[in-house]
């Protein structure tokens, strides 16, 4: 009978040992999603910038890729051009700076992700919008914008 009992008591610490497993495997695997996500974000975005620069390299010089007017920095439809400040000259910047300035034009409103992702011509694609996220999730743990809520955002000092 005490065999009986040990056996027992072997299978609940193994039961226990397995669950503590299980948890911790759970964890890494929503870590390891995440990461992912992150990377095929990343993998979109240099893709789409890749293949941007390889049709500009084979357009002939004097045609241009994208209208833009230099008065008003707006493109045939009046969307404000990819890159350009309110006086239509060429800046360049990160997507970091690009949120950055997004919210310092938007102001005090919350605003989604996707939002983000669709004023700054980042929407074509699931892995654009992640990759949108993931920036915004970087600077609120760098506290330079603020999460309000579930997938809600806002500039700093506007709460």
């Amino acid at each position: 009978m005490v065999s009986g009992t040990r056996a027992a008591h072997d299978i609940e610490l193994t039961a226990e040992s397995l669950q503590a497993e299980l948890a911790r495997l759970q964890i890494q695997k929503q870590s390891l999603e995440r990461e992912l996500a992150a990377v095929l974000a990343h993998l979109g975005s240099v893709h789409r910038a890749l293949s941007t620069l390889e049709t500009l390299m084979h357009a002939p010089a004097d045609e241009a890729v994208t209208p833009v007017s230099p008065q008003s920095g707006r493109d045939a439809e009046g969307h404000a051009a990819a890159g350009t400040d309110t006086d239509g000259q060429k800046k360049y910047g990160t997507l970091t700076g690009q949120i950055m300035e997004y919210f310092a034009a938007v102001g005090d409103v919350d605003v989604r992700a996707r939002d983000v992702a669709a004023a700054l011509g980042r929407d074509s694609d699931s892995g654009s919008i992640n990759g949108v996220r993931s920036t915004l999730d970087r600077l609120v743990g760098a506290s330079r914008i603020r999460r309000t809520g579930r997938g809600l955002y806002r500039a700093p000092g506007t709460l």
